[in-house]
Formats: C-alpha cells, structure tokens, sequence
C-alpha cells in the first residue's frame, strides 16, 4: 500500500454521486447492477441472572454493589437480526438502529436495555470492523479481474491521520481525559488549547500517523469529503493482518503498549471498478455495489450480515418505515 499523489484514478467516483436526491448515491456511485448493505455489529452488556441497571437505578446504588456488578459483565458482539429479535421489531434492508431498539422519542438510541434485561449499544459509524474487513475483502476480491491491483481512500478527519499547523497540546494544565482510549487521547492532543501561553507561540508542525509530505497533499475531493489516497490490491485486506502493512497505522498508540490498530478505509475499489466499497462517515453500514453476482455471494455469507438494497434507496433518520 502506498499514498498516490495523483487522485485523479477517483475522479470517476465523483462523476456518478448525486447530491439532489437524499439517496445513498451522494456517497455510493450509481450505475451497477446490483448493492449490499453490510451491517456494522452492535454490542451487548448482560448480568448472570438479572438485567442489566438503567441509568437511574446505577446512580442510587451503593458502590460497592456497583462495583460488584461490574465485574461481572459479559461483553458480546450483536447482529442487527438478533437486535430486532430482542426488542420485537422487524429486521429489513433499510432498517434504522434507533427503530430497531424502540427509542422514544428524544430518548438515548444509542443505549437501550431489551425486554430480556440486556443492554444494547449501536454499532460503529464510518468504520467497518477492522476484524471484519477481511471476512467482506475475501469475497470482493473473487470478483474482480484485478483482485492485487486496487485503491483505498480514508477519510481526511480521522483522529490524528494527517499531521497539521498549529500548537501543541499542554496536557499538564488540564490533566489526563478519556481513560486510555489512544484515539480519544489523539484527537484531544489535537483539540486541547492552553490560553495562558499561546499568546507568546507560534504554530509549528504537529505530526499526524501520515508523513508531512501525505498530509500537505492533494485530495480525492468527493461532496462534503476529502480522502488520503492509497494504492491497495482487495486482496491485501482479506489477510487478517492487513493492519500492519497499513501506511496509516497507529504506531505511536502500539508505543504505549495498545493492540495494532488502523483505520478501516472508507473507500475501496479494485482497478477494474468491477466494485466499490464505500463506507460514509456518519454511516452504522457499508455499502457495496456491484454485480449481482457479487451482491448475492456478499448476502448468503453467514460470516456477513448483508442484505441486498435497490438502486435510489434512502438510508436517512426516517427511511425505517417498516418499525415506526
């Protein structure tokens, strides 16, 4: 994998969104034969033989009892089906997660407790599971005649990816925040100003994962998005490993003892645009498009919760008409 200086090979992406219609296709191409919304997994808390305290309940109890209690969570992964199953509502392509979970109105949606006294946390928005990546690359990487020769695009916004001017952060003066969360500890080190002596400094160069050469570079500008541009072949994401070869992988975090990790891109398409892979930023879903071939293979995997979606359709707030 390599950054491209020369992203006009994504110019083609721009050309078929639509910005008009408030369908997928302001961030999903049209023109393919067929697409797959891939769900990102949700996450559950549960207690061995009672449910899960709501918010109220957590704050009168007594901490030891608290404490007692929390070390006794047992942590899983969800799908979407098995959410739906939960709380009595209805799984479909074009499903929202806060219908899924019966959010009232003006309610928290993203945690709600089910009936059977389970805790339920949505899923991740604008990164397909690291983990999962490879299970969705082995399958679009046997549908494409360029399955090592290919791109990915990540998102410009994330975290500490591109370096930038301007001034360090002082964590002295404020303190530690956000536990040790390596990506809330980047973004703070981005955000955090100390009004007492930056009177007195000039900007200087804060390092991102990204060299400085990348992060000054020229842009896949797509509506509202700008993307870092990679070369990838599909085929290099579907080894479990692919966070080590990653260019944008957080060394500075795997410094301080933290697991390797790197951003799962946003974008990915194989050189013959047989494709395309395309995961929004505020999105809990990737969409892919492509043959019908490819969307039926993607949805009869039982490793990936995929439904296939009609070209123009919506995935808005309200599009969930089915669990109003």
């Amino acid at each position: 994998m390599e950054w491209i200086a020369n992203p006009t090979v994504g110019d083609w992406l721009r050309e078929r969104l639509d910005t008009r219609t408030g369908t997928m296709h302001a961030a999903v191409p049209q023109g393919f034969e067929a697409y797959a919304r891939v769900f990102h997994r949700g996450f559950t808390r549960s207690l061995p033989g009672r449910a899960v305290p709501a918010p109220e309940e957590w704050e009168r109890m007594p901490n030891a009892e608290r404490e007692r209690l929390q070390g006794e969570f047992v942590d899983a992964e969800v799908t979407w089906a098995e959410t739906a199953a939960a709380f009595g509502t209805t799984m479909h392509a074009l499903a929202q997660w806060h219908r899924l979970v019966r959010t009232p109105m003006a309610g928290d949606w993203r945690t709600r407790i089910a009936p059977d006294g389970r805790e339920f946390d949505a899923p991740t928005e604008g990164e397909l599971d690291p983990s999962l990546l490879p299970v969705v690359a082995d399958v679009l990487a046997t549908h494409t005649s360029t399955p090592d020769a290919g791109f990915a695009a990540l998102w410009e916004g994330w975290g500490n990816l591109v370096g930038h001017l301007g001034m360090p952060a002082n964590p002295g003066l404020f303190g530690p925040s956000g536990g040790d969360d390596p990506h809330h500890q980047a973004m703070l080190g981005r955000s955090t100003h100390d009004p007492f002596n930056n009177v007195f400094r000039k900007p200087t160069w804060q390092e991102g994962l990204l060299p400085r050469e990348v992060s000054e570079g020229p842009r896949l500008e797509l509506p509202d998005r700008a993307h870092v541009l990679f070369s990838a072949g599909p085929r290099a994401f579907a080894d479990p490993d692919w966070v080590l070869g990653a260019p944008w992988r957080d060394r500075p975090s795997e410094q301080d003892g933290f697991p390797a990790y790197a951003q799962s891109p946003n974008l990915i398409w194989p050189e013959d645009r047989a494709w395309v892979m395309v995961t929004e930023i505020d999105a809990d879903s990737t969409v892919i498009a492509g043959s019908g071939d490819l969307i039926r293979a993607l949805c009869a995997d039982d490793r990936i919760e995929a439904l296939p979606l009609p070209e123009g359709s919506a995935l808005t707030w309200d599009s969930d008409e089915v669990n109003r």
